[in-house]
């Protein structure tokens, strides 16, 4: 029997495992594609040979590991990025270790390369000056400027995820009133509708008939009619941020990207006194699960000092020994979350539940 290849093996992950068995969200797999891109870029570049005369063993620990530091050293990414990279990898040889049994060992030193631990930075915000200078700055009276303040707009106001942004098609948004909403599909496929304000709608509504040819076409379109990539917006954040910083100092200390117009509208609807769930589920789309690992149930009363994490709809999360993140108990607070969360910022020592 033939040993598979490396390419047959990628072919197989690609279109059996992922597109097929596991039926993949087009994120996952691009992101996936990505992936293995640079590693076989980068091993070719190592091995001096073309990508298609990788063997397994050319793709070893060792490699791996080289990749990685690659992939921090020389590409500077975070230990985000640097970990959803190696899921990725183990994926793939996860696939490919029943095909190759005589390569088990290397298999293996690859799946046990582990995570890289590492410190989540509470996400910023933009509050309402900020966030009024950074929708002032585009220029509308030209296309790009309108483009760029309808997008920044209505990322602001939805708290979609860039993906979701750069995904929406013209057909997915609804701009009659009342019913004024934008229809995604998020992570876990779930599908949602999210409503528009009368200001966003409005803009939508006349931004529209410049994006493109309906029903189709992306609602935030390059010049050229195509999708906007994740580094365009990106930068059109970046650029926008900087911009608003002349009139608004107090945006130039914070990092502003895509994910933080994303949880400045969860603030401001947190803010306006929408229950933090229905933010989870039916705007910013996180499904929590109360009894998910890291979750504790029942801790029996133990009091001690405790760190501080903010969720992604501002909620505040309780973090001991460093590790795992619980949620406030509302027990002897008023029953309520947010009045623990109140306790907790002034720094009241809580009890777990």
């Amino acid at each position: 029997m033939t040993e598979p290849t490396v390419a047959s093996l990628l072919q197989g992950f690609f279109t059996e495992r992922l597109t097929r068995h596991l039926q993949a969200s087009p994120q996952t797999v691009s992101a996936y594609r990505d992936t293995m891109k640079l590693l076989l870029l980068f091993a070719a570049q190592k091995t001096n040979k073309a990508p298609s005369r990788l063997t397994i063993d050319e793709l070893d620990a060792r490699t791996i590991g080289a990749f990685l530091d690659h992939l921090d050293n020389e590409r500077h990414n975070s230990t985000a990025t640097r970990n959803a990279r190696l899921a990725a990898i183990h994926s793939f040889y996860r696939y490919a270790l029943p095909l190759i049994p005589d390569r088990a060992h290397t298999a293996s030193q690859v799946l046990a390369i582990p995570q890289r631990r590492h410190d989540r930075a509470i996400v910023s915000y933009l509050t309402g000056p900020e966030t009024d200078a950074l929708l002032a700055s585009p220029d509308r009276a030209t296309w790009y400027g309108r483009r760029d303040h309808a997008l920044l707009l209505t990322a602001v106001q939805t708290g979609l995820r860039l993906s979701e942004m750069i995904g929406l098609t013209i057909q997915d948004v609804t701009i009659t009133t009342p019913g004024a909403a934008v229809h995604t599909t998020g992570k876990g496929r779930r599908e949602r509708a999210t409503p528009l304000t009368k200001q966003t709608a409005a803009v939508l509504r006349a931004w529209l008939p410049e994006a493109g040819p309906p029903p189709i076409g992306p609602v935030f379109p390059t010049r050229r009619g195509t999708r906007m990539s994740a580094d365009a917006v990106q930068r059109l954040v970046a650029k926008h941020a900087a911009a608003a910083a002349l009139s608004c100092p107090s945006i130039a200390s914070k990092h502003v990207t895509p994910h933080t117009l994303r949880h400045t509208a969860a603030m401001a609807l947190m803010n306006a006194g929408v229950d933090t769930s229905v933010i989870d589920t039916e705007y910013v789309g996180e499904v929590r699960d109360e009894h998910a690992p890291g979750i504790a149930v029942g801790r029996d009363g133990i009091w001690g000092k405790v760190a501080l994490r903010v969720g992604v709809a501002g909620e505040v999360l309780l973090q001991r020994d460093g590790q795992r993140v619980h949620r406030p108990s509302a027990a002897g607070f008023g029953g309520s979350r947010r009045s623990a969360a109140s306790a907790i910022s002034c720094g009241v020592a809580l009890r777990y539940q």
